[in-house]
Formats: C-alpha cells, sequence, structure tokens
C-alpha cells in the first residue's frame, strides 16, 4: 500500500503517519511544500526509531508525483466524498491521498477523482478527524481486505506466557 500527504503542516502528525506507515509496510509520500523541515524534532519523536525502517519519497508538487507514479490507483480521502471508505476495494499497490490540515485536498485536484474520492463518516457537524488518526483508519481497513497478507498475527507477552 501507499499513503500519500499532500503538503503536510504539522511534523507531529507525519511523524505519526511515517511510524504507522513503517510498522504496516507502506510506503509514504510527501508532496511538497511541507509545513515542517524533515529534520523537525517533533516529527523525529512522533515517529520513534521507526525511519530506519520506512520507504519515503519526497516531490516537487502533485504533477511531480503523477508524473513519477504513473498509472497509480489513487484514493482520495475527503470530507467532500460521497463514497464512503468501507465501501471500495482496495489493492496491494493502492495509494491513499490525505490533504493538508488546514485545507484537505485542492479543490482542483479532487475534480479529476470523483469517482475515487472516499469519506470517513462523521457524527454531526463536525469537520474533520486528525490527519494521523485518518490515515491509520483508512490504511488499516485497506490492510484488513487483503487479509492483512504476511502480517504478524499473534503475540507474545513479556514475562508471562498466554
Amino acid at each position: 500500500m501507499n499513503v500519500v500527504l499532500h503538503e503536510p503542516e504539522i511534523p507531529q502528525n507525519a511523524g505519526n503517519i511515517a511510524r504507522t506507515c513503517s510498522v504496516t509496510n507502506t510506503t509514504l509520500h510527501l508532496i511538497r511544500p511541507l509545513g515542517f523541515s524533515v529534520d523537525d524534532k517533533h516529527l523525529k519523536r512522533a515517529g520513534l526509531d521507526y525511519w530506519k525502517e520506512l520507504d519515503i519519497r519526497y516531490y516537487d508538487s502533485f504533477e511531480d508525483f503523477i508524473m513519477k507514479n504513473k498509472g497509480a490507483k489513487i484514493w482520495m480521502a475527503t470530507t467532500k466524498a460521497k463514497k464512503v471508505y468501507t465501501d471500495v476495494k482496495y489493492e496491494k499497490d493502492d495509494y491513499i491521498m490525505f490533504g493538508k490540515e488546514s485545507a484537505g485536498i485542492p479543490e482542483e485536484i479532487l475534480l479529476n477523482y470523483k469517482e475515487t474520492a472516499v469519506r470517513i463518516p462523521m457524527f454531526g457537524e463536525a469537520r474533520s478527524l486528525n490527519l494521523s488518526n485518518s490515515v491509520a483508519i483508512m490504511l488499516y481497513e485497506a490492510l484488513r481486505q487483503r487479509n492483512f497478507d504476511g502480517f504478524k498475527m499473534y503475540g507474545q507477552l513479556h514475562k508471562y506466557i498466554w
């Protein structure tokens, strides 16, 4: 799977998302401009020691991203979508794109992705969820649909035996 962040603004969110991508073997794509330096201490802290395991790629613009990922099936996560994220079938190499925290994915981009725009339902008049929570919700649904192929499905206690 692939997670795409279009112009993310908050380093802690990007760090949390990087950690989620690392533990799920998901490639993280960051489209500039970023609202932080990749050396930001909050970014590094949120991602803990998972950075070395992460496949991360950078792009100068959405057009650069599209040019370097020709034919990519991109699910656009947006509060403007009519389709719910659980109503679609995710494939192994799909991309799920999220917009910046303050504005989401630009409407000029969304207009070209009406069929692959998806939303997370929310109660009442709530505007949106936290970006890192949204990524985790949608990514894990996509992985669940693929039966968590290749994932460790059991745990072990540190001091005791189940």
